[in-house]
């Protein structure tokens, strides 16, 4: 079976994060330093967020039941807005509560000097930024198949399907958290002043928190249900034009009921004189043009009715 593009970036990332958190926990048993036990945490919140992505997949493949008559599909948004709150609670609360629990042994002079171990942390970030690196170069590539010209920035805005946007957001937030975490241990042990590891604890525990915002405003927005783009509703909408038996398209609306499946339900006009067998013909050929036009329009709902010039369309 081919395994998708999302599929395979978050699989990259599941790999590499769990590599790389087993790695920071030995440097942080090691040293002691804060830093890493953050990116530790960051590292298993990060992984813990893939297996959902995986399992929200599996999930949203189920057939349609009784009681859930249009699918699964939106299982991914469900499981991508609690990778949001996985990554806020278990890795940026948790760096900053780290941070602050780093400061307050300094303080009462309960720290101790990472000792004889001093370079385990900048091995074991240096190997971690190079694994982050091949992880996040995968998610690029995967991107870069699907989002056309659309900047990245659009793309993680408007995409339908969430693991690419969320695997992007994690594997940036890792290099730069990894970044972060090499400047404080660096700066640490130079100058022996451990105030740089709770400083470069807390800027992971920050950038952690605002990319979990991000991830819940966007998957937040699909799950609240979003059309289908602009263009696709301007080619489903061509279509229906060039129907014959549809003199003019009244009203339409769409709906993603999952990253591949889009609701489609339209109201069309026919004239007064013509007959239902007519009728019958024209909304199978619209359904037809639809499904054409775009291969996702699983749901179909077409109305015909005579158009009334003073005819207004419900408020969107």
């Amino acid at each position: 079976m081919a395994v998708d593009g999302g599929t395979k970036a978050v699989v990259a990332a599941l790999i590499a994060n769990t590599g790389i958190a087993i790695t920071k926990f030995i440097a942080f048993f090691l040293t002691g330093l804060s830093s890493m036990l953050a990116e530790a945490i960051h590292s298993v919140a990060d992984a813990s967020n893939q297996v959902l992505l995986l399992v929200g997949g599996k999930q949203s493949k189920r057939p349609a039941t009784a009681q859930h008559q249009f699918g699964y599909g939106r299982e991914r948004y469900l499981y991508a807005f609690i990778v949001s709150i996985v990554l806020f609670t278990v890795g940026g609360l948790y760096a900053l509560y780290e941070a602050y629990h780093k400061a307050h042994e300094i303080r009462t002079g309960h720290h101790e000097d990472a000792g004889e171990w001093w370079w385990v942390p900048i091995a074991v970030l240096c190997i971690a930024i190079v694994l982050e690196t091949l992880s996040f170069r995968t998610a690029i590539i995967e991107t870069d198949k699907v989002r056309g010209d659309a900047s990245y920035a659009h793309f993680i805005k408007h995409s339908k399907q969430p693991e690419l946007p969320v695997i992007l957001l994690e594997d940036l937030a890792a290099l730069l958290g990894l970044v972060f975490a090499l400047l404080a241990v660096c700066l640490s042990l130079i100058t022996g002043n451990y105030y740089f590891d709770v400083a470069g604890t807390a800027m992971i525990g920050i950038l952690l928190v605002v990319v979990a915002v991000l991830l819940a405003v966007e998957t937040k927005s699909l799950l609240l249900g979003e059309a289908a783009t602009q263009e696709a509703q301007q080619q489903i909408l061509q279509a229906l034009e060039a129907t014959p038996g549809i003199e003019r398209v009244i009203d339409m609306k769409t709906l993603h009921l999952g990253p591949e499946q889009l609701l489609v339900a339209v109201k069309f006009g026919v004239s007064a004189e013509t007959p239902a067998g007519e009728i019958a013909a024209a909304i199978d050929a619209a359904e037809l043009a639809i499904r054409t036009a775009d291969p996702m329009a699983t749901s179909i709902y077409l109305e015909p009715d005579i158009y009334r010039a003073d005819y207004s369309r419900p408020a969107s």
